[in-house]
């Protein structure tokens, strides 16, 4: 049993010490804080959805942007997608499922404004489908990818992929994505409040 738990954080830090020495996704997270401190500084918003753990992740994300993660500073203006249980439930009955992110989308969203996608497969349809309506707003998109990045990967204007197979140890890596985001950006409001 010891070494289970030694294999399973040993596979987590390999991972992460991949994406580390990894350019492609390093300059990715970059333009990503880029386009959101810009976003933020010309009043825009960012939308952020996931389904089951990727629902939590954008739940955690939203919240470190609104609240604080490491200073005192004004808010940073960003909504889960996943967090109203009547809008989801009253969409996903009355329409359809996979309609649950792209109806928001269309009801939130303005040009200019960021949308995150989160997806350890890159395959679902109410996240594709919301990467549609995002583009049709004139969105930014923005997708927080594993595996090969499934069918989304060609939908969002900037992917950071995190090549594995293995859904939890991408999800790991993800979240870790997720708080450098989230702690770049904060430094950089912070520079410029």
């Amino acid at each position: 049993m010891i070494n289970s738990i030694k294999s399973i954080i040993k596979q987590s830090i390999d991972l992460k010490k991949c994406i580390m020495e990894d350019d492609e996704i390093i300059t990715q997270i970059l333009k990503v804080v880029t386009i959101v401190v810009n976003s933020v500084r010309n009043g825009k918003k960012i939308l952020i959805a996931g389904n089951g753990g990727s629902a939590a992740d954008s739940q955690h994300m939203a919240a470190e942007l609104v609240g604080r993660l490491n200073t005192e500073r004004n808010p940073i203006p960003a909504i889960a997608l996943t967090t109203d249980t009547s809008i989801i439930t009253a969409i996903s009955n009355d329409f359809d499922f996979s309609d649950i992110f792209s109806r928001q989308v269309k009801a939130l969203a303005n040009p200019g404004d960021i949308l995150i996608l989160i997806s350890t497969s890159g395959n679902s349809v109410n996240l594709l489908k919301a990467a549609e309506e995002a583009k049709n707003k004139g969105v930014i998109t923005i997708g927080i990818l594993g595996k090969d990045g499934g069918k989304l990967i060609k939908l969002v204007d900037i992917p950071i992929l995190v090549k594995h197979e293995n859904t939890q140890r991408i999800q790991e890596a993800q979240l870790m994505i997720e708080h450098i985001i989230c702690e770049l950006v904060e430094q950089q409001i912070m520079v410029y409040s």
